[in-house]
């Protein structure tokens, strides 16, 4: 079976509530169950959470929520992987046998049904361990400065000052978004960000961190922008 799990504690600190704050008139995590229903892909969307209020919201739209998630993975320093591998776990210890799962985050509103299926798509096609959201850089990484300890500015790459930023190697960071993989890559806690993992790029504006207050009012108006414009 094909397994959408999207991993929701009740605890976060920057911005209270997150993963079940209005985000455009629905709670966040909506926005991310709707989108694994929509895609077509799974056989299940499970909401992994602690928290009960997250898990009532998950399951009003349409997620399953079947067990709650234990103390010891709902802390600050629990990892992506242990948290999926659990989910994993407990679906097969009630007589079903996970092939691919998919780890979708609560806060990625943007995350559409297009590029879940074009993720599954890259993973089966790819024989790889995992296929997950990226996009570029929007500046030369190559070029990028510090602050030393004096506050003064150095370049992490100095070597670079005099080169043409179309000459430099484009570089990819995680979009945060999804993360395919096969089961077992999951259950051996394999590396995500290695060479048995591919790429699915996705456009840099279609690409949001939400961490503070500032991002998320900068998001909104960014989403909705996006939803009038294809009206």
């Amino acid at each position: 079976m094909k397994l959408a799990i999207i991993p929701a504690r009740g605890g976060s600190k920057r911005i209270p509530r997150k993963n079940i704050k209005l985000f455009c008139e629905k709670p966040m995590i909506a926005w991310s169950i709707e989108a694994a229903l929509k895609s077509g892909c799974f056989d299940q969307v499970i909401v992994s959470t602690d928290d009960e209020e997250i898990a009532e919201v998950a399951r009003l739209y349409g997620a399953t929520v079947p067990f709650m998630r234990p103390v010891h993975l709902s802390d600050d320093h629990t990892g992506t992987i242990p948290v999926i591998q659990h989910a994993i776990e407990w679906v097969n210890t009630q007589g079903q046998s996970v092939e691919q799962a998919c780890c979708l985050y609560a806060t990625a509103p943007f995350v559409s049904r297009e590029d879940i299926r074009r993720g599954l798509e890259t993973l089966e096609a790819s024989g790889g361990d995992y296929a997950f959201s990226v996009t570029s850089y929007a500046f030369p990484i190559q070029r990028a400065i510090r602050l030393n300890k004096n506050g003064r500015v150095e370049m992490f790459n100095p070597e670079h000052f005099n080169t043409r930023s179309q000459d430099l190697e484009e570089a990819f960071h995680d979009a945060g978004q999804f993360y395919w993989g096969k089961a077992d890559a999951w259950l051996q806690g394999r590396m995500i960000f290695g060479t048995g993992s591919l790429p699915v790029a996705l456009p840099r504006h279609r690409v949001q961190d939400i961490d503070t207050p500032e991002d998320w009012v900068r998001a909104e108006w960014l989403f909705k922008a996006m939803q009038a414009e294809a009206q």
